[in-house]
């Protein structure tokens, strides 16, 4: 391909301003963004230039971003859909290692059941147990650090981005070798969590201490069933192919609806917002990224971007403010342009490794880094924690985050 090919550098500006409208309007608009038809009507505003110019420019090009979309969706909508029929809970004592089991059991089952399965199973349950305490906040901002984002770096289910890498070709248990970025992080983050939680237990008042020791319920498990639902996606996702993956997690969702008690979802407040929401969004996202992707993979050597700590932190810090998702599949695009060694799907492993783990990680840096990172604020607030701002938030990120990705950069990406 040459640089003739290359679609002009306007196009791409309905892909920015999805991107835009996706960080800012929750924010500057959130009475209008609350409606998803009006989510719906900003995506098909954006993209409908682009779907016209790639009907007549090359039509191919919106047929394959049409499979990717359903395969995508359709995975993301298995998993809610299965997760939200299994409901924890209980209420043990909230000492600092409790909690902290929470959080090391979060990041392994985000990599599993994603990490919008992992953190709506986990939260309720977690905050329930820590209802007696009065120092909370701190517990909800590392459980958005650990599970719902650097928890679900090891398998394509755990993340968007992962999952849009195996659809581009990265083999499904090539992320598995991303763990000792995964430990490490996660090891870090949750030592300091317990020596963090173990200051503010010490501070707790001795009121709330004794109805801790006083208040106490077996964690309890319901919706078993679908946690074979749940085996089955996996193995439906690591051995089969389209249509064949779809028309599997679309059975095994509809079994867990068909099979699963109704109050269990009314439990866990279980909608069908969240998801028709991310449909809405991507939709967009998918359709306006098409000239971009095309564009960095033709002209992307000319941006500067070659070293694995390059494309960690620049992959990383657009995903602590856009979606990851798109922000991913820009930087494999990107990678894919320098004419680097086609090791895998067209980029050096380092790169690749060093684009996932910057992706996955740092939507931890900001609420609107990751879905579930709002997700997880909303409940924590309805439960009456006062979470942070969002500048508040940062400012916990940039403390306790930024450190570890500067270690990490240093062992990994150098």
């Amino acid at each position: 391909m040459t640089t003739a090919l290359a679609p002009a550098g306007y196009t791409v500006l309905p892909f920015a301003a999805m991107l835009l409208a996706i960080a800012i309007c929750p924010l500057a608009l959130p009475n209008f963004w609350e409606s998803n038809r009006n989510k719906l009507v900003v995506a098909g505003v954006l993209g409908a230039p682009i779907l016209v110019a790639y009907v007549v420019r090359d039509p191919r090009a919106l047929v394959h971003m049409a499979q990717d979309y359903v395969s995508f969706i359709v995975l993301l909508a298995g998993l809610y859909v299965i997760s939200g029929g299994i409901l924890l809970t209980g209420d043990l004592r909230a000492t600092p290692l409790t909690n902290a089991a929470f959080l090391a059991l979060g990041a392994v089952l985000a990599s599993f059941i994603g990490t919008t399965g992992a953190s709506m199973l986990l939260i309720r349950a977690l905050l329930q147990t820590n209802r007696e305490r009065t120092r909370v906040r701190h517990t909800v901002v590392f459980f958005i650090f650990v599970v719902s984002n650097i928890g679900g770096m090891l398998t394509p289910l755990g993340d968007p981005p992962l999952f849009l890498g195996y659809l581009a070709g990265v083999p499904f248990a090539w992320t598995f070798r991303l763990w000792p970025q995964w430990l490490t992080m996660t090891l870090a983050l949750i030592a300091l969590y317990v020596a963090w939680d173990a200051r503010e237990f010490a501070r707790e008042p001795i009121t709330a201490l004794r109805r801790d020791r006083t208040t106490f319920e077996p964690l309890r498990l319901r919706g078993r069933l679908n946690l074979a639902w749940l085996g089955g996606v996996v193995l439906a996702v690591a051995f089969l192919h389209a249509p064949w993956r779809e028309v599997a997690i679309l059975a095994m969702a509809a079994a867990s609806i068909h099979l699963t008690p109704p109050t269990i979802r009314q439990a866990n407040r279980f909608t069908s917002y969240p998801i028709v929401e991310v449909a809405v969004l991507f939709f967009g996202i998918f359709l306006t990224m098409i000239p971009a992707l095309e564009l960095l993979r033709v002209r992307g050597s000319e941006l500067g971007v070659r070293e694995p700590w390059q494309f960690f932190w620049a992959s990383g810090i657009l995903s602590s403010f856009l979606d990851n998702a798109p922000t991913y599949l820009t930087f494999l695009a990107l990678g894919q342009g320098l004419g680097l060694a086609r090791e895998i799907v067209g980029v050096p492993e380092a790169i690749l490794a060093a684009i996932s783990v910057g992706s996955v990680a740092m939507g931890a840096n900001s609420y609107i880094g990751n879905a579930p990172n709002f997700m997880v604020k909303a409940i924590a607030e309805e439960a009456g924690v006062r979470m942070p701002s969002f500048f508040g938030y940062m400012a916990y990120s940039i403390g306790v985050l930024i450190p570890l990705f500067v270690v990490v950069t240093l062992l990994f990406f150098r």
